[in-house]
């Protein structure tokens, strides 16, 4: 089992975690996390892009010219392509874009995402992260006694205010344990998460 050091809010070192093996510790699947990512980013797309072939563009049904003797190229229409106003070729159509994967494939997809993170060193275990009030400038302060500019930080139940502390600063993403996703994890440079967030993720994935 990976051992991690757990920090404070101060940034330094307040013991160690023992992570269990069966989420950060399995074999990671790089064609999984790659299915995942594409599969994630193709189901944001609202696939609802249009564009009018020559057979759907307003009038052009007159023959502009007669076919010989003009000194022209033949036309039949001045709606077809290669005329100012008329169609699109091959123009898109609505269409759903969606990729679905079975559960077991998202689960070891995430799994081989934490697992990468953990080998890499950028997993960082905060013992807690709460704040009296709603104030930006604290929670900028954790990430800069922790050393981390890009990251993804998993929040436990109970975390409202350092979830939206967080909201302005640019390179900052809070989740909680059932909201975080193979790229978001592999976006960030690291990924922070609680103590009580880690038993929750282990809990859930394990």
């Amino acid at each position: 089992m990976a051992n991690v050091a757990v920090y404070n809010m101060e940034g330094k070192e307040v013991g160690t975690l023992e992570l269990n093996d069966a989420v950060f510790g399995v074999d990671v699947n790089e064609h999984l996390v790659h299915m995942a990512v594409v599969a994630q980013l193709a189901n944001k797309r609202q696939g609802t892009q249009k564009a009018k072939t020559r057979s759907e563009v307003s009038g052009g049904g007159r023959k502009p010219w007669r076919q010989k003797g003009t000194g022209h190229a033949r036309q039949g229409s001045t709606r077809a392509p290669q005329w100012k106003g008329g169609g699109m070729v091959f123009a898109p159509t609505p269409r759903d874009y969606t990729i679905r994967l079975n559960k077991k494939e998202k689960r070891a997809a995430l799994k081989s995402a934490l697992t990468s993170r953990v080998n890499e060193n950028k997993f960082i275990v905060v013992d807690e992260i709460k704040f009296d009030e709603i104030k930006t400038k604290k929670f900028v302060n954790v990430m800069n006694n922790l050393k981390v500019s890009k990251a993804l930080v998993v929040l436990d139940e109970g975390s409202t205010n350092a979830a939206i502390s967080a909201r302005n600063i640019p390179d900052v993403k809070t989740a909680a344990v059932n909201t975080i996703n193979v790229y978001d994890i592999l976006k960030y440079n690291t990924v922070v998460a609680t103590k009580a967030a880690v038993a929750n993720i282990e809990e859930v994935y394990a």
